[in-house]
């Protein structure tokens, strides 16, 4: 991969001073931007920080709330950036928001995610080497509805989730790692495009957890776990030289015996999805997320 990037990073670094930038692309996310932003503002780290939110393509007041806690960045000494492109499409806003950083640290984070106080600083210390590092913090799942809990329920104790370091909503890297591509392509799935840039070996889970919250109700979930099987086939098919670093565990039927008789409800749920998406695929291009 191109090593471009990283050369920048390393000059904007120390012509600018930032040490960790958080990166957060929010498209149509005035209702949930503000969250996210206080739970950063609260975080427990002594290196600078920056953050940039990259809102793209929307129509409310995303960019607006973002500005509003522009002072209470200052008052901790963090640099707030608020960027705003009229093109949507997460890609582009991930590689406008690393056009603008210069922290040799970044926090690609989703704009619904809060993170908790401490978890960037974990992930800046684990990150501070010089070889190349991926990171994330321990994925709390959220819902509301009934039914996005039971599935939630299930999906936590998945061996993906469970035993590896997933990224969901919430991954970071040092400069070395981040010099291993150049720029976001465009494809759905950047977070698994982004993990299976780095062996097992290289990924490393910190003790601090996020909330990461998921579709809510039957329709939305089917829609989003279609959305993530058709981005993780994506990845497969145009950068096949990466699924070498794919470490998904398997997930055995007496395990998944064990837990339908513990959870059934929740189970027939989660399978319910599973088998719903097998069934029901199509070329739907509508990837929002369901709340």
């Amino acid at each position: 991969m191109g090593t471009g990037v990283g050369r920048d990073m390393d000059q904007e670094h120390q012509s600018r001073g930032a040490d960790l930038s958080v990166i957060v692309p929010a498209s149509n996310e005035a209702a949930l931007i503000g969250g996210c932003l206080k739970a950063l503002l609260t975080s427990r780290i002594s290196v600078p920080v920056e953050v940039i939110v990259v809102a793209n393509g929307c129509v409310d007041d995303t960019a607006l709330v973002a500005r509003s806690f522009a002072g209470q960045a200052a008052e901790r000494g963090w640099r707030l950036q608020v960027i705003e492109r009229a093109e949507g499409g997460k890609p582009g806003a991930l590689n406008a928001g690393d056009a603008a950083a210069c922290g040799a640290i970044r926090v690609y984070l989703d704009a619904d995610v809060t993170v908790t106080p401490d978890l960037l600083g974990q992930l800046a210390t684990v990150l501070d080497v010089a070889v190349p590092r991926y990171a994330s913090g321990q994925v709390d799942i959220a819902a509301t509805t009934v039914i996005s809990r039971a599935y939630a329920r299930i999906w936590r104790r998945v061996p993906f989730m469970r035993d590896v370091v997933p990224g969901c909503g919430l991954f970071a890297v040092n400069a070395a790692g981040r010099a291993r591509w150049g720029g976001f392509p465009g494809i759905i799935a950047d977070d698994v495009f982004v993990r299976l840039q780095f062996a097992p070996q290289e990924r490393f889970g910190v003790p601090a957890a996020y909330r990461w919250p998921i579709a809510e109700g039957m329709r939305n979930l089917i829609k989003v776990r279609r959305r993530q099987n058709a981005g993780v086939a994506e990845v497969a098919a145009r950068f096949p030289g990466l699924i070498r670093n794919e470490d998904k565990p398997a997930f055995p039927a007496a395990d998944k015996l064990r837990i339908a008789l513990g959870d059934p409800l929740g189970f027939l749920i989660y399978a319910g999805v599973a088998l719903a998406v097998k069934l029901t695929r199509r070329s739907d291009q509508d990837w929002s997320r369901g709340r």
